[in-house]
């Protein structure tokens, strides 16, 4: 027993130190340990003497076995922030602390500034300032583009349409049938008995698959309700467990009667994933379901970190050289540098420049980020200009590069405003 508190204790810790979003491991912790507790007690009297109860011991055991979790694992935080505040001026770090909190809560900013200057305390204020930055960006937002609006505070069905959208239509057929059928076995043990009694024996032969329940629900649940819709990478946390969960209760199936059926539905949904991700190589970050007609239209419907990370300069690059472009203007979304790639040749263009201002003839390329991010309708009240790429809407792209780069090339002067009453950018 001291072994595996031990061993929780340093795996823990080790998830602080590798990333802030998973402080949410301590109400996961808490859920199971609870119902894991609850659990083990199962016939005792309703008098009955602590010495009588199981080995999951008592509420009060249950509790102390994870706070030493929670204690070993922050314990372990102290030497690796220490390290960086070793050199770190203590005035230094109260003022980054004031600067980097200086819009969260009174009640969480103070005990993180009062502990900033504590020989002792400063580690864990530096560990908590990062964490305390992370949930603020989750609940500031970011303004983005999604089903043909722009916003900065999110919207509540951001994440579970991407999920099913970017995520293979076979893997959804295989966790609708997974779904399905957990519910009809679940519903087959109520009729065998009473409901409570059946719910508690799935938990006790099944606990680890309602460990990784609780951390996929905890997780999404913290994702719907946060305003930071950037990508579908921020679910990512929980695909180890959908495709475990998944996996485990279609194998399930694999039985007498229909068996040699249910192997080749198997092995064609396989198949069809396979072919339906490898189609896209190397255009992985693109890759959107059939449902929505594939990458080549993913960008109707989310961009960002869904679609575009600046990933396909070095292919505009190409292209540019290929044809023998002479100058480019270009409205670059990502962290690459277009005056390493395209050299003399690179014009910097922004959406809200005057359209006139462009040559006749002229070559734009803009990235899909910025590019429907200036033609969506715009929801919320954030700063910045919006609407400032509806004039695209008469243009064609001459090329997609890679999916993310759209390449116009313009052949008016005399350019309706920005303030045009197009449509914006959905069709």
């Amino acid at each position: 027993m001291k072994k595996n508190i031990i061993i929780a204790g340093v795996v823990f810790g080790i998830a602080q130190l590798l990333k802030f979003s998973v402080i949410l491991l301590i109400p996961f912790f808490g859920i199971i340990g609870l119902v894991w507790w609850s659990l083990n007690i199962r016939s005792s009297p309703p008098f009955a003497t602590l010495g009588r109860l199981t080995k999951s011991g008592t509420f009060l055991q249950t509790i102390r076995t994870g706070f030493l979790v929670f204690l070993i694992g922050f314990l372990l935080i102290w030497p690796v922030y220490q390290f960086h505040t070793w050199n770190y001026p203590k005035d230094r770090q109260v003022s980054d602390t004031e600067f980097y909190l200086k819009d969260t809560p009174e009640f969480i900013k103070k005990p993180i500034i009062f502990a900033s200057d504590k020989p002792i305390l400063r580690p864990y204020a530096l560990y908590l300032t990062g964490v305390s930055m992370v949930f603020h960006r989750v609940a500031g937002g970011n303004t983005t583009y999604f089903l043909g609006e722009v916003s900065n505070i999110g919207w509540r069905s951001y994440f579970p349409i991407v999920y099913l959208i970017k995520e293979p239509l076979a893997f959804h057929i295989l966790t609708l049938i997974a779904l399905l059928y957990a519910a009809w076995f679940i519903l087959r043990s109520f009729s065998k008995g009473g409901r409570i009694e059946a719910i508690k024996n799935w938990l006790r032969l099944h606990f680890p698959e309602f460990s990784m329940l609780v951390f996929v629900g905890i997780y999404w649940a913290v994702s719907i309700q946060g305003n930071l819709n950037i990508g579908i990478r921020h679910l990512l946390p929980v695909f180890p467990f959908t495709i475990l969960l998944v996996s485990g209760t279609v194998s399930g199936l694999l039985r007498e009667p229909h068996l040699k059926l249910k192997c080749f539905l198997l092995a064609f949904l396989i198949l069809w994933q396979a072919v339906s991700v490898i189609s896209v190589f190397p255009h992985f970050l693109a890759y959107f379901n059939e449902s929505v007609g594939g990458p080549e239209s993913g960008y109707k419907y989310v961009v960002d970190s869904n679609l575009d990370w600046g990933q396909d300069l070095k292919g505009l690059k190409n292209w540019v050289e290929k044809n023998g472009i002479d100058t480019i203007y270009l409205d670059y979304f990502g962290g690459a540098n277009p005056d390493y790639y395209l050299k003399e040749k690179f014009q910097p263009w922004w959406g809200t420049k005057n359209p006139a201002e462009l040559p006749k003839g002229s070559y734009l390329a803009v990235s899909a980020s910025f590019l429907q991010g200036g033609r969506g309708t715009r929801v919320s009240n954030f700063a910045g200009p919006d609407s400032y790429y509806l004039w695209l809407n008469k243009y064609q792209p001459i090329i997609k590069i890679g999916y993310s780069i759209f390449v116009y090339k313009i052949e008016e002067i005399n350019i309706s405003s920005p303030d045009s009453s197009e449509d914006s950018s959905i069709d």
